[in-house]
Formats: C-alpha cells, sequence, structure tokens
C-alpha cells in the first residue's frame, strides 16, 4: 500500500478556508487522476477539486460542511490500488447539449430570461455516495437553486431528464403535488430555530472576513450628491450609465481608480477601469466584475451585466471573475434607499453607491420644476486621496450622468 494524503490547494490569491459542500465520490471508491472528487465554496465561488493521482479513495478527512483551512489534510489516496477494484459509482454523466441560442431557461429562479449556449451549459455531477450506495440525486446547480426556493426535496423528484437527471419541470411538478391551493410559498432563509448561533458560510462569511478589514485598515469618508437626469430619453439602461459614469469619473479623477497599500504607505493608480459590482443574493454579497469598463459601450455593458446576472444566479461565476477589481459600484438603489455610507474594501481606494431615482423639486431660473435625479455616495480612502480629489471624481460621474445619451 502506498498512501498520499492530497491537502485543500489554494484556490485563489491566498484564500485562507474552504467549505466542503459536497464528496463526488466515498471512501473506497477507485478515481482517475484530473477526476473531480469534491465541490467547494470559497469566499469567492463554488468549484470542483480534481483528484491528484489515480488511486482508490482510503480516507475522507473533511466531511459536507466542513469549513477546513487551506493546506490541511483533504483526502487520503491509495495510489497502488488505483486498478485493484471497479469504480464504485459510475462515471459522472457527459454534459447535456445546451439549449437553442432564445431557447428560455427553465432553470431560472430570479425572473425569466432567454439563455444562451454559453450561460446554460449544463454539466451533470454524479452526487456523493448515501448509505446502502444509492447515488445522490443529479441535478444542475441551477435547479438545486429552484427545488430549494420551493421548499422541495429533490430526492422525492421523479427525474425525467437524461440520464437521470432532475430538471425544472421535475421540480415545478413535485412543488404543484405539494403546495396548498394559495399562492406559492415562500421558503424562510434561515433553517434553524431562532436564537441558534448558525455559522457564516460562503460569500456571507467572505462579505464578514472583507468587512472587518475595511473597519481595521481604511479610514472611511463619505461625501453626498444628486445627479439630474431630467433629460434623460426614455429607455436609458440606468446601471450601464452607472458604469459609464464609473469611467467618467476616474477619466476626471484618476486618484481614486487604484489600489493603496498601508503597510508600505504607497499607492498605485490605474489606468484600466475594471468594476466590481456587488450583487445581492440569499447567500450574501458576491462582487462580480465588470472589465475594462471605460472602452466599451453602453450595449457591451449590458451585455455583460446580462451575463454577470445569470452566472451570479446560478452561482457560476469563477473565482477569478471576482478579483482585481480597480474600484466598486453599489446600485443598492434598485431596491430601497437614497443615500449610504458604502465601505470600501482594502487594497481599493473608492465605492460609489446609488440610490433610488427620485422626483425632486430643483429651482431653476424664473421658479421651480420637478426633475429626476439619482442620489450618490462617495466612500473613499481618506488616507490616499484626499476631499478635493474625490468631489472632482464625484462632479464627473455628475456631469457625465447628466449628458442626454
Amino acid at each position: 500500500m502506498s498512501m498520499k494524503t492530497f491537502n485543500l490547494p489554494d484556490l485563489g490569491e491566498g484564500l485562507p478556508e474552504a467549505e466542503i459542500v459536497t464528496w463526488l465520490v466515498a471512501e473506497g471508491d477507485v478515481v482517475k487522476a484530473d477526476q473531480p472528487i469534491v465541490s467547494v465554496e470559497t469566499a469567492k465561488a463554488v468549484v470542483e477539486v480534481p483528484a491528484p493521482w489515480s488511486g482508490r479513495i482510503a480516507k475522507i478527512h473533511a466531511p459536507d460542511g466542513t469549513i477546513l483551512p487551506t493546506h490541511q489534510p483533504l483526502v487520503d489516496i491509495d495510489i497502488e490500488d488505483a486498478e485493484g477494484a471497479a469504480p464504485a459509482a459510475q462515471p459522472a454523466a457527459k454534459p447535456e447539449p445546451a439549449p437553442p441560442a432564445g431557447r428560455e431557461d427553465s432553470g431560472t429562479v430570479v425572473g425569466r430570461m432567454m439563455s444562451t449556449e454559453e450561460v446554460l451549459e449544463d454539466t451533470a455531477v454524479a452526487g456523493r455516495r448515501r448509505r446502502g450506495g444509492a447515488a445522490a440525486t443529479k441535478a444542475a446547480p441551477a435547479v438545486r437553486a429552484l427545488a430549494r426556493q420551493l421548499g422541495v426535496d429533490l430526492a422525492r423528484c421523479q427525474p425525467s431528464g437524461r440520464h437521470g437527471r432532475v430538471i425544472a419541470e421535475d421540480v415545478k411538478a413535485a412543488a404543484g403535488k405539494a403546495a396548498a391551493p394559495a399562492a406559492a410559498r415562500e421558503v424562510p432563509r434561515v433553517t434553524l430555530p431562532p436564537g441558534t448561533p448558525q455559522p457564516l458560510r460562503g460569500p456571507r462569511r467572505a462579505m464578514a472576513q472583507s468587512m472587518s478589514a475595511a473597519r481595521d485598515l481604511v479610514s472611511q469618508c463619505t461625501i453626498f450628491d444628486d445627479a439630474d437626469i431630467h433629460y434623460w430619453p426614455p429607455g436609458q439602461d440606468i446601471t450601464a450609465r452607472l458604469l459609464r459614469a464609473v469611467a467618467a469619473g476616474c477619466r476626471g479623477e484618476p486618484a481614486l481608480n487604484g489600489f493603496y497599500d498601508g503597510e508600505a504607505v504607497s499607492r498605485q493608480l490605474e489606468e484600466r477601469v475594471d468594476v466590481a459590482l456587488a450583487v445581492d443574493t440569499p447567500d450574501g454579497l458576491i462582487v462580480p466584475v465588470i472589465r475594462d469598463v471605460g472602452r466599451k459601450s453602453l450595449a457591451a455593458l449590458r451585455e455583460d451585466l446580462n451575463k454577470l446576472k445569470t452566472a451570479t444566479r446560478e452561482r457560476k461565476v469563477k473565482p477569478e471573475d471576482m478579483r482585481d477589481f480597480t474600484i466598486t459600484l453599489s446600485n443598492f438603489g434598485m431596491m430601497a434607499g437614497r443615500y449610504a455610507t458604502p465601505v470600501v474594501v482594502p487594497p481599493t481606494i473608492a465605492i460609489l453607491g446609488s440610490g433610488g431615482v427620485r422626483h425632486d423639486v430643483v429651482a431653476v431660473m424664473g421658479g421651480v420644476e420637478t426633475h429626476r435625479r439619482i442620489p450618490l455616495s462617495l466612500t473613499f480612502d481618506h488616507r490616499c486621496a484626499t476631499g478635493g480629489e474625490a468631489c472632482r471624481f464625484l462632479a464627473a460621474v455628475i456631469a457625465d450622468l447628466a449628458l442626454p445619451e
């Protein structure tokens, strides 16, 4: 017997830990090198970890739900027993073909959106083994999310997809049988009784760590103003306009686009504008990045936003899609709120918050008028940026938003 211990690798830029979501194999299974063996959730995303060697799974050190520090033992593999027995589990099913462009996304859980092959290519993943050797239910991430929303146990669904997979229609059918005659039920997000301590996991845990770092390391200062959009023609894309305005602010005052190293007391300003967009999810904030905003048209920005929305909703955002941003936009006004004190996450220097569009009474020459205005809140790190620089940045943002198109 030749046993090797595989430690949890660093899955992205020094992340200290990851949560074990689902084991795709069980002790005793024979695996091949590069075969996915476990699904883990980091502060960045959910990823599958492949086996580093061929062999038999001898011992799983971290069961489902474990928060495991990076470089700690994950699994023992007997590499001499790679051909000693038949695999205990069937290989993962091949991905089904993506639906044709324009087909409706049957796994959508937030609104209804026309899908493309890129965002709906469905990878079937064999689940971990249950007691008695039965394979766990197979379902795509979007279908699992739909089941959680509708309060449906996937194990009780009758699979009708290829290779025995549960699809969205199966979940909806099961929900229809269990639902009361009234409208659809809401699934509570809290699964433990009120008053029970609940460890933070995944994006919510990452949010807690980021906010603690912001509290300890950044000298936060916020200024407020409003952008008058009275002359916008109908149909303007508010989020795309905000992204373009952030790029305009960075051109008008580059001092807020980049990074600050508090230990070295040095800053690094960037010409490229990569905007992190804070997205609210039931699991906490996920902050994917729109790249090179300053060089894209409004149509291209909308296309990026649509892809981002789908990938975030289906938890398909990759770790590399959530790092190396130079500035942040929080469009919280889409839900509620006028002004806020958004938090700068180090090592970046600034974050712009956008409140809900309001109809305000404004003074004009000869009287008053009612104009549509966007409330803006700009927080910056006062250790490396001055109030004057922040004001110039915000003025450039406001000037761009005031343009009719």
